[in-house]
């Protein structure tokens, strides 16, 4: 309707891209899309990876955890053995018959080596418990070290955002920074 009384109308991209071509915005505008694209796959990577050490953090400490369980269960049997033991003994002090003293006298004494058994198990678990546990804790910092990283390569992705809008291309270069810090910081976590 426009076109009939005389007026032209410019539709609101054509007016973008015409003034971005005069300020030289255009060829910012891809190179800021050509980060921000790769910027989100090397963070998503990084993401990737960060949970999937989290995960094997989780894991090990549930290792951990059962490990611990289990030597608790067995020095739990090792004082039932005990106290088996010290009845056992102190009962063949006291019995009447000379058979019946031997008998309770030889359950002490295969008491006494059970329970011998029985630390040694529980020994092994605690153990168990003391490596999963070490290793859990080892994972620890690289995962804190690679979201960190993930998180300054966000940062770095929102300052090209906005130099796209602003056309500002020192945040272009902040935005770089950013990247570059995040990488640097994502790979150290990888590699610790």
């Amino acid at each position: 309707m426009s076109e009939h009384v005389g007026v032209h109308v410019h539709p609101a991209h054509e007016e973008m891209v015409h003034e971005m071509a005069e300020h030289g915005g255009e060829g910012l505008a891809q190179r800021v899309a050509i980060v921000t694209a790769l910027l989100a796959t090397i963070g998503a990577l990084f993401g990737y990876q960060a949970g999937r050490v989290s995960t094997e953090a989780v894991l090990l400490k549930n290792d951990s955890i059962t490990a611990q369980t289990k030597a608790s269960d067995m020095w739990a049997e090792y004082q039932a053995k005990s106290t088996r033991e010290f009845l056992s003994k102190n009962l063949s002090l006291i019995a009447a018959d000379d058979a019946q003293k031997g008998k309770l006298a030889s359950e002490g004494e295969r008491y006494s080596k059970e329970k011998q058994d029985i630390a040694e198990k529980a020994k092994k678990f605690e153990e168990e418990a003391k490596n999963a546990n070490e290793r859990a804790e080892a994972n620890v910092v690289p995962h804190e070290r690679m979201g960190l990283g993930v998180a300054l390569m966000q940062v770095a992705v929102a300052l090209a955002s906005i130099t796209v809008l602003t056309r500002k291309t020192w945040l272009f270069y902040g935005a770089l920074a950013f990247a570059a810090i995040g990488v640097g910081v994502s790979t150290w976590g990888y590699f610790s």
